[in-house]
């Protein structure tokens, strides 16, 4: 009798966990479960975050490790049948879809600032990237300093050349600001000789002289007009149980030698669907974020010793 008595006890308090489980679970991973299907949020020329190949199929450095959280969901829900969705997102269209519930986690090359923070949720940092210049080697630009009385262009409405005005009046440069339409523009007047130099993101310069017709000519400075800015993932804002297995999927691959080996893929190594090389090697700041994953929207947080 005291036998039976116990197996009864056993069955009836996994029945209970089992419903307790089934009740914690809220949030976005709730409505996984119930529909059986994650939606992912793409950029379409994020170049090399995410974009479409030849195929118009989504690919990249975050998509990459995006799927890696799906991997990490499906673990979680004990369900490896759970369907990948896509959505196309744009600058506009990224924040209010991950708000109403359209898409779960946007992947692209999104800035986590402290602004953005009131309306979504970021995972950890995946890429970091300031506002420096690019010039043709032949010049041996790499200091601000260097552009001291020369012609340097940067996009006209940018934050970049906001900054790029307000360190030419700083430290008495003297130097001929010129405003172009677009980055193309601004581009190709260093490649005219109309500029010495380009101001915009690093990442950015990166991939317009991995483009040009002889990328071995041009280099990008070391010295910033910034501070290295944070890329991260979206996802919903007070959404706990979701954000602790996002978070643990991607300081896991960050920290592991996978991390390194994505990165390089998308910027050390030919890229579809042109080809493209970035020759962006992982620098310290990048290294210390993989090593030390952190959500934090700081700038100051990333900074190499």
């Amino acid at each position: 009798m005291k036998r039976f008595f116990l197996l009864g006890t056993m069955i009836a308090a996994a029945v209970c966990t089992t419903q307790a489980g089934a009740q914690e679970l809220t949030g976005t991973l709730k409505k996984i479960k119930d529909t059986g299907a994650i939606t992912i949020g793409f950029r379409d020329s994020s170049v090399p975050f995410s974009y479409l190949d030849d195929n118009q199929k989504p690919v990249g450095f975050a998509m990459d490790i995006c799927y890696k959280i799906v991997d990490a969901v499906k673990k979680e829900l004990k369900n490896d049948k759970i369907e990948v969705k896509l959505n196309p997102v744009t600058s506009a269209t990224r924040i209010p879809l991950i708000a109403n519930g359209t898409v779960d986690l946007e992947c692209g090359s999104t800035t986590n600032n402290a602004d953005r923070q009131k309306q979504v949720a970021f995972t950890n940092t995946h890429f970091l990237t300031a506002s420096r210049f690019v010039s043709k080697k032949a010049a041996k630009l790499d200091k601000i300093d260097d552009l001291k009385g020369k012609s340097v262009v940067s996009t006209s409405g940018t934050t970049n050349i906001k900054q790029l005005t307000e360190a030419n009046a700083a430290r008495n440069l003297g130097i001929n600001v010129i405003p172009a339409k677009d980055h193309a523009e601004a581009f190709l007047m260093v490649e005219t000789d109309r500029a010495v130099a380009f101001v915009m993101d690093d990442i950015l310069l990166a991939s317009l002289a991995a483009g040009a017709r002889d990328p071995s000519a041009y280099v990008i400075s070391k010295d910033a007009f910034s501070k290295a800015e944070p890329y991260g993932i979206m996802l919903r804002k007070d959404d706990a149980p979701f954000k602790k297995v996002v978070d643990a999927a991607t300081a896991e691959l960050y920290k592991s030698p996978e991390g390194a080996k994505i990165y390089d893929k998308w910027f050390t190594q030919k890229i579809p669907p042109k080809g493209l090389n970035l020759n962006v090697p992982m620098g310290a700041e990048q290294k210390k974020a993989f090593a030390s994953p952190s959500d934090s929207p700081d700038p100051d947080a990333y900074a190499a010793n």
